[in-house]
């Protein structure tokens, strides 16, 4: 089940979702009332919303108790009301990213999905070795994600070509650490360990989008047990 509720403080009409009547919204932030509630049927587990232009997408989690399989929903922020689905092969436990128009969420069934935001319509998906729980971050025209193969991956966010691959030397289909990319940088956490990826800089030599074609260096911090 999908929840929306007024965070902490908010006592205005201009924090709430596009769409919000005013009144309704000031009612709300006074009371503390849920604005609304939609159920999937499944497991909402690890998946977080991701909310923009007025509408919610998150993943549900098919599991042995229920039978709804696993979807990833786009929602109207305002009302709950559902815009669309996408049903996956199996549990989604990714959470969505959103970027020019294109949702990228990963899935229990090895594949990772770019999928249209206003339609649901799949736009292209990449099989790997194993479940992808981890989230996709989306930098310069590039999906990062690390599946349970082991191998983080970058592709092309247009087209969904494998750009590159690293194995890590971490394989299961329990891996959830998600990638962040700052400063031509991608940092993801692998075991007992950190792993950081320089990523050079300039054109693509076929065309495709700068600074995300190879891995340049890597560093591997071994996390310490804090000592008192």
């Amino acid at each position: 089940m999908v929840s929306f509720a007024p965070a902490a403080g908010q006592s205005n009409s201009r924090a709430w979702p596009p769409g919000t009547p005013a009144a309704l919204a000031d009612q709300i932030a006074a009371t503390g009332a849920k604005l609304w509630s939609f159920p999937t049927g499944a497991t909402i587990g690890e998946s977080s919303p991701a909310v923009t232009n007025g509408v919610v997408y998150i993943a549900s989690f098919q599991n042995a108790q229920s039978q709804a399989p696993g979807r990833t929903y786009a929602l109207n922020a305002a009302t709950g009301a559902k815009l669309w689905s996408f049903k996956t092969g199996q549990a989604d436990a990714s959470s969505p990213a959103v970027a020019n128009g294109v949702v990228y969420i990963g899935s229990g069934d090895g594949n990772v999905y770019a999928l249209n935001a206003a339609t649901g319509a799949k736009l292209w998906s990449f099989k790997t070795g194993n479940a992808v729980y981890s989230s996709p971050a989306v930098a310069n025209g590039v999906v990062y994600i690390f599946s349970g193969d082991g191998n983080v991956y970058g592709f092309n966010a247009a087209t969904g070509a494998k750009l590159w691959s690293f194995k890590t030397g971490q394989k299961t289909s329990q891996v959830q650490s998600s990638p962040a990319v700052a400063n031509g940088m991608v940092y993801v956490g692998s075991g007992s360990a950190v792993d950081a990826f320089h990523l050079r800089a300039g054109p693509r030599p076929d065309g495709g989008p700068s600074g995300s074609f190879t891995r340049t260096t890597r560093a591997r911090a071994r996390s310490k047990r804090a000592r008192t």
